[in-house]
């Protein structure tokens, strides 16, 4: 997941820039590079955020996992006495 986000906010922060820097009339080399500094800037903060939401969904899956092991434990411990 962290891949996927990293990849979307990069490459949409590509264009974004590129397209600024095509509405205001700037140069090609100075948009490139903004446009490329951006890229790697936002794909960093796109990791770290799908870094995080995927942590976050592995969490809440092993809770209830874990939750729903319990409750058939207890039905289990009820049906043996």
């Amino acid at each position: 997941m962290a891949r996927i986000y990293a990849g979307i906010l990069g490459i949409l922060a590509f264009l974004t820039t590129l397209a600024r820097g095509a509405l205001h009339g700037d140069s090609a080399e100075s948009s490139l590079w903004l446009a490329w500094c951006c890229l790697w800037a936002f794909a960093a903060v796109g990791y770290v955020l799908g870094w995080m939401a995927e942590a976050t969904v592995e969490q809440s899956v092993i809770t209830q996992v874990e939750a729903e092991l319990a409750v058939q434990e207890e039905k289990a411990k009820a049906v043996s006495k």
